[in-house]
């Protein structure tokens, strides 16, 4: 989970929404890839549809089964469809995401009876690592966001902007 957690860093310093993903066989890192979206202009391109891609391509196979998907945050379903057809053997994320996510948060796609595949899941490891990085990055959104909002409002009343830090780059 620690380089899963790197990745979501680099996923930050790129402006988009800290989640990174690792897949592991036989305790080998296969691949990596965190969010990339936004500079993507690909909505599918989830940390873990990047390390999917990756390990498959790596391995020469779309089928994956004797492999563990590390992420940082619950999967949504999107990802999760994408875990199950590549018969990934085992799901372990950080962060629970009681908005999207696929693995008991919002639904459970890994435990419904009538789809053909069944990943192992482990929710909750370094949970509050991954968590973190999550309420760090919208904080920061959130701030910038009303600088910016601020700043507007200042030269729209004819006034000179106070320069906040982080806004003189």
């Amino acid at each position: 989970m620690g380089l899963a957690l790197q990745q979501a860093r680099a996923a930050m310093v790129q402006g988009e929404v800290p989640v990174g993903a690792v897949v592991v066989r036989d305790g080998q890192v296969i691949a990596v890839g965190h969010n990339c979206p936004v500079g993507g202009h690909d909505p599918s391109a989830h940390a873990e549809m990047q390390a999917l891609r990756a390990a498959a391509q790596a391995l020469g196979n779309y089928r994956l089964p004797e492999c563990e998907l590390y992420v940082t945050l619950e999967p949504c379903v999107m990802c999760a469809g994408a875990i199950m057809h590549a018969r990934v053997k085992r799901v372990v994320y950080g962060a629970a995401d009681p908005k999207t996510g696929a693995c008991g948060s919002v639904i459970d796609l890994f435990a419904e009876p009538r789809l053909n595949h069944h990943a192992e899941v482990l929710g909750g490891v370094m949970r509050d690592e991954c968590v973190g990085i999550l309420q760090t990055f919208f904080s920061e959104r959130r701030a910038a966001a009303k600088a910016r909002r601020s700043s507007a409002a200042a030269e729209a009343a004819g006034a000179t902007p106070t320069p906040t830090p982080g806004s003189l780059n």
